[in-house]
């Protein structure tokens, strides 16, 4: 099976339930919109050109930094900063290097890039962690990706980029990206339908944990690069080992941010 025709299976399979296209309707958009009045963002560039960012704005239309002044948590949820929104290829992420960390598209070899097929979810990242690339996991063996965390949201509208949504964590899976430990947070919108119901992995459906696996397995291949693994046969992890992945993450966080650690090129604010 190669990368193609893993996501035309994949596809086939979402298209049902929570995760059918039809549910990207007007008002689910709308919803998603809402959030922005929350932490307001301004554009710069054109999309789809390396000049294109979206940069946050604090009290009095200061520049803010979405992974280090945005808050961790909102009451009882988390922050998730929305990079990319489901069913879109461009290949946004908040630039941990640049001043204010704006959320720009992803470069490589000096072009842009793009995920050969669609994300099937939305996809972003919680403020105030890190994964240290100093620090070696004691079960897998292997050292963090240089990142905040990732959060793919599994809900049923499609957020918009820039924007910051309260999530409800689920699960957790470890997938190693070219040596490197690359956790993969599993949430639910705290507003959308089906978060009253599923509260934990084991009340998500088994078609959507092994479609989020299945993708970030394959998604790499056409550009002739190995499979992605996983730790921990493979499994998602529980809400309560989710959590503590995401304390430990945000301690890593702290201690970079307090100059306890090497930031190497990353922009920390100090």
């Amino acid at each position: 099976m190669n990368f193609f025709t893993a996501m035309l299976a994949l596809s086939a399979t979402l298209r049902v339930g929570a995760f059918s296209t039809s549910a990207r309707s007007t008002f689910y958009r709308a919803a998603a919109r809402s959030t922005l009045a929350a932490v307001p963002t301004e554009v710069s560039g054109e999309a789809g050109t390396k000049s294109f960012r979206i940069n946050f704005k604090g009290e009095g239309g200061a520049s803010i930094s979405p992974w280090h002044d945005l808050p961790l948590m909102d009451g009882d949820a988390y922050n998730m900063v929305v990079e990319i929104p489901k069913m879109t290829k461009a290949k946004m992420e908040v630039a941990t290097k640049e001043e204010n960390n704006p959320i720009a598209q992803d470069e490589k070899k000096g072009k842009l890039r793009d995920y050969h097929g669609p994300i099937f979810w939305n996809y972003g990242c919680l403020p105030q962690t890190w994964e240290d690339p100093t620090e070696e996991h004691p079960e897998l063996k292997v050292f963090g990706d240089d990142d905040p965390i990732d959060v793919v949201e599994i809900g049923s509208a499609a957020l918009e980029m820039g924007s910051v949504k309260p999530v409800k964590v689920l699960g957790v899976i470890a997938m190693i990206d070219d040596g490197e430990l690359d956790w993969k947070v599993l949430a639910i919108a705290t507003d959308d339908p089906l978060a009253a119901k599923w509260n934990d992995i084991g009340d998500v459906p088994d078609s959507i944990t092994s479609g989020v696996r299945e993708w970030f397995r394959w998604y790499k291949t056409p550009d002739d690069k190995p499979l992605n693994g996983f730790g921990f046969d493979e499994k998602f992890l529980d809400k309560a080992y989710t959590v503590k992945v995401i304390e430990e993450t945000h301690g890593a966080w702290k201690k970079l941010r307090e100059g306890k650690t090497e930031a190497g090129k990353l922009w920390t604010g100090n």
